[in-house]
C-alpha cells in the first residue's frame, strides 16, 4: 500500500489538509517553500498519487437515506475526518442491476482499503460475511468481536432520562423501544428495567411496545394504545426525536396537551427537537464526535493494523432539558 497524504504530513509537519491541497495541484496561496517540502516529502515517503477510498454500508430503513437529520450529521463528521486524512469516500451498494455481487465482493471490486457500517442490517449474512472478509471494517452502534466500533453511552443515556422524569414526580413510565435486534436497544430496554426496578417502579407487560427507529406512524399508534390504557402512563420514552412527531399527533387527537396531560422524551438531541414548542426533552448523542472518531479509528487500523486499537469506543451523551415533561 502507498503512503497516505496523513504520512506525509506527519513526516514533513504540516496539517494534512495543507499537504492535501499541494498534492492535489489546489496550490492556491501556499508558500513556495512549503511546496517544495510537501512535495520532496511526498516523493521520500513513498506516495503516488493513488486514491484512498472508504466505503460506507448506509442502509438506513426509515427511507430518508441523507435527509435523516442523525445519520447525515454522522457521516458528514466521517466524511470531513476521512478527506483531511487523504481518503475519499464511496457509498457500498451491492444491488447493482445485472451483478449480484455481496457488499464484500463490491468492496473488493472498488479497491477500498477499508469500510465504515452504520445504520446496517448488523444480523445480515452478508453483513458478517464482510467484516470476517479481512477487509478492515468499523461499526457504529453495533460491536463484533475484533471490529472496532464507536457507540454512544447509551446506559447512561436512559438512566438519565428515567431519573429526570422520576424527580419531576412521575411514576408510571412507559418505553417505546426501537427494534431489539440491535446492540443500542438491548442496551437501552436493560437499562430501563434496571432503573425502574431500582425505584421499585412497576413495568406493566403494557408498558413495553416495540416499535421502529424514526418510524412516526406506528409510533403514533403505539402512543394512542397506552394512552387508552386504563391506568395509562403518566410518562412515555420513545425512541428517537423523529418519532416524537407520531406521539404528538396521537396525543392531540386525543384532546390531551403536552406535557399538562401526558409528558414524552426522546432520544438522539437533533437540532429539530429543540424547534418544536416545547422543547423536547432527549439525550443528545455527539454526530460529531461519531463520525470523527470512526473514521479515525477506521483509519488507523487501515495504516497500523498491528497497533490499532480494537475494543469499542464508548462516548457520553448528555440530557437536554426541553419543557415535554411536566412537573408532578
Amino acid at each position: 500500500m502507498t503512503a497516505t497524504i496523513n504520512e506525509v504530513a506527519e513526516k514533513c509537519g504540516f496539517d494534512p489538509s495543507t499537504v492535501q491541497q499541494v498534492l492535489s495541484a489546489g496550490i492556491g496561496n501556499i508558500p513556495m517553500q512549503t511546496i517544495r517540502k510537501i512535495m520532496e516529502t511526498a516523493d521520500e515517503v513513498g506516495y503516488t498519487g493513488k486514491p484512498h477510498n472508504l466505503g460506507i454500508v448506509y442502509t438506513e430503513e426509515s427511507g430518508r437515506g441523507l435527509s435523516h437529520p442523525f445519520f447525515v450529521l454522522v457521516l458528514d463528521a466521517f466524511k470531513q475526518e476521512a478527506e483531511a486524512h487523504g481518503y475519499d469516500i464511496t457509498f457500498i451498494n451491492h444491488k447493482v442491476i445485472g451483478e449480484g455481487l455481496s457488499f464484500a465482493d463490491r468492496c473488493r471490486s472498488s479497491h477500498l482499503d477499508g469500510v465504515c457500517l452504520v445504520c446496517a442490517d448488523f444480523e445480515s449474512r452478508e453483513i458478517k460475511d464482510l467484516v470476517e472478509s479481512g477487509i478492515p471494517c468499523v461499526t457504529i452502534d453495533h460491536i463484533f468481536r475484533r471490529v472496532p466500533a464507536v457507540l454512544s453511552d447509551n446506559e447512561t443515556g436512559v438512566q438519565d432520562l428515567v431519573e429526570y422524569a422520576i424527580k419531576r414526580g412521575h411514576k408510571r413510565i412507559a418505553f417505546i423501544h426501537g427494534h431489539n435486534n440491535s446492540v443500542v436497544t438491548r442496551a437501552r430496554i436493560k437499562q430501563y428495567r434496571n432503573m425502574m426496578d431500582y425505584y421499585k417502579l412497576p413495568v406493566p407487560p403494557e408498558y413495553m411496545q416495540e416499535g421502529l427507529y424514526d418510524d412516526i406512524e406506528l409510533t403514533r399508534t403505539l402512543v394512542t394504545k397506552l394512552l387508552m390504557l386504563p391506568e395509562r402512563p403518566t410518562c412515555i420514552l420513545l425512541p428517537d426525536d423523529i418519532s416524537y412527531l407520531g406521539a404528538q399527533d396521537a396525543a392531540r387527537a386525543m384532546g390531551l396537551s403536552i406535557p399538562g396531560d401526558i409528558s414524552f422524551a426522546g432520544y438522539d438531541g437533533i437540532p429539530l427537537s429543540q424547534a418544536l414548542t416545547p422543547k423536547l426533552t432527549t439525550i443528545c448523542q455527539s454526530t460529531d464526535m461519531l463520525g470523527k472518531e470512526s473514521a479515525l479509528r477506521l483509519i488507523a487500523l487501515i495504516e497500523d493494523p498491528a497497533s490499532a486499537n480494537r475494543f469499542p469506543s464508548v462516548y457520553p451523551v448528555k440530557l437536554i432539558e426541553g419543557g415535554t415533561i411536566a412537573q408532578l
